[in-house]
């Protein structure tokens, strides 16, 4: 398995779903932005309930791209791009092990008699012994920590640890800290005025500015570095898609394209 990567609150999210979808409805699956969208907010499955905006995500799923924790693909007949996962070959883990670690970074810690019962519905997990040798590997890797037993419990917990620090950009509630309330992180970013998010496949070359992308932050340096990457991986996500669009067309074209 491949050494931890970290992500933030909203990468877990959307990672954790495509995951999901891809191990409970494999014939929906890979997802459109917008079903990716639904799938960050559902109530049923989540911890904290989340309403993320389709920027948001659309920003997550771009920064999983670069990072090759995700990709997009255009099926054919398909009018819209299509994201799904890599994180079974990224991590090299087995069906049971990627659904352990997709539970986590849906609902946060748990305990083992939960994460058994939840991540059950993914792949087979007899018994809370056949759960310890799944996580066993995942521990060795440093993906999943254990966590001592929660106030007034005597069961240990398990948590994720792609995004240990639990929380979207620029500040909100803990996503993967159990707690169950609804929240609405400030990573949303709503268009402007009689604008429309911009979907990846139908963004224009200057799509960092028709996605509306908020100002820089002013708060401290470190606000703005974040800002700055976040600009500088959505410009690279689109730089990348473009060339895969004219690679396309050339080869249609029967033509090859140079560099």
């Amino acid at each position: 398995m491949s050494a931890p990567v970290r992500i933030d609150a909203v990468e877990a999210r959307v990672l954790g779903v495509l995951v999901e979808k891809d191990l409970t409805t494999p014939e929906q699956y890979p997802l459109t932005l917008n079903a990716a969208t639904n799938g960050a907010n559902q109530k049923n499955n989540r911890a904290p309930v989340l309403e993320l905006e389709e920027s948001a995500v659309l920003a997550a799923l771009q920064k999983l791209i670069i990072q090759g924790l995700v990709g997009s693909v255009h099926p054919v007949g398909a009018r819209v791009e299509k994201f799904r996962h890599n994180a079974q070959a990224f991590f090299a883990l087995e069906r049971p092990q990627l659904a352990v670690l997709a539970e986590l970074l849906l609902r946060g810690p748990q305990q083992p008699g939960e994460l058994r019962g939840r991540a059950s519905r993914m792949a087979p997990i007899d018994s809370l012994p056949a759960l310890g040798e799944v996580l066993k590997p995942l521990l060795e890797a440093g993906l999943v920590v254990r966590l001592d037993p929660a106030p007034g419990t005597r069961a240990e917990r398990y948590a994720q640890t792609l995004a240990p620090a639990g929380r979207a950009n620029g500040g909100g509630p803990a996503i993967g800290s159990g707690s169950a309330i609804e929240s609405r992180p400030t990573t949303e970013t709503r268009p402007a005025a009689g604008a429309t998010a911009t979907p990846a496949a139908l963004a224009p070359a200057n799509a960092s500015a028709a996605m509306d992308l908020p100002p820089a932050s002013s708060s401290g340096s470190a606000g703005e570095d974040d800002e700055i990457a976040r600009r500088i991986a959505e410009l690279e996500f689109n730089v990348s898609r473009l060339r895969r669009q004219l690679d396309n067309l050339a080869w249609k074209l029967g033509e090859k394209l140079e560099g």
